[in-house]
């Protein structure tokens, strides 16, 4: 496995937590999507579908086992949370088209932030912004939102949360939690 390393030389991952998608919700959001007939942005593989639930970015390598660790101990929802993406939205900062919720589960709310206090005694920090659950569709995407035949109505019921490392475009899974305790 080759690993990028730092300007002092140490190896780092790049990672992430998020709610993996089914391969039949991939098909059914890759179909949506094909209907949107996007002129503008790059469309991210449906095989890269996920819901990002906090972002890491570069860690050194030699701290995944204890993100693993802290994880494991980490209490979760009661029942897995059901998360409906349904509102179709432009980041025009981030240059992204997203799918998301109007509503975001309490027990998801809960998830994240038990996520980050978790990992702040290993000197991972969460970003300042509020967390706000997603799904990308495009990135580099430019304009309003397209017009859709049918509204976005897709419910997420993940079983498990997953630690993945980004690399070169694909997303690898390094560790799995089932998502109700």
């Amino acid at each position: 496995m080759v690993q990028d390393a730092r300007a002092s030389g140490a190896p780092f991952k790049r990672l992430f937590f998020a709610l993996p998608v089914s391969d039949a919700q991939r098909r059914a959001l890759a179909q949506w999507r094909r209907g949107l007939n996007l002129r503008s942005g790059k469309p991210v593989p449906a095989d890269n579908f996920h819901v990002t639930l906090l972002f890491l970015g570069d860690v050194d390598t030699a701290l995944v086992p204890a993100i693993c660790a802290a994880v494991d101990v980490l209490k979760r929802p009661a029942a897995p949370p059901r998360l409906l993406l349904d509102r179709l939205q432009v980041w025009p900062r981030a240059g992204a088209l997203v799918l998301e919720p109007q509503q975001t589960p309490p027990a998801l709310l809960q998830l994240v932030y038990g996520l980050q206090q978790a990992l702040l005694p290993l000197g991972l920090e969460a970003a300042s912004r509020e967390y706000r659950p997603h799904l990308t569709l495009s990135r580099d995407y430019r304009g309003q939102p397209p017009e859709a035949a049918s509204a976005p109505e897709f419910f997420l019921a993940a079983r498990h949360f997953t630690l993945y490392e980004s690399r070169k475009g694909v997303y690898w899974p390094l560790a799995q939690w089932p998502m109700a305790d």
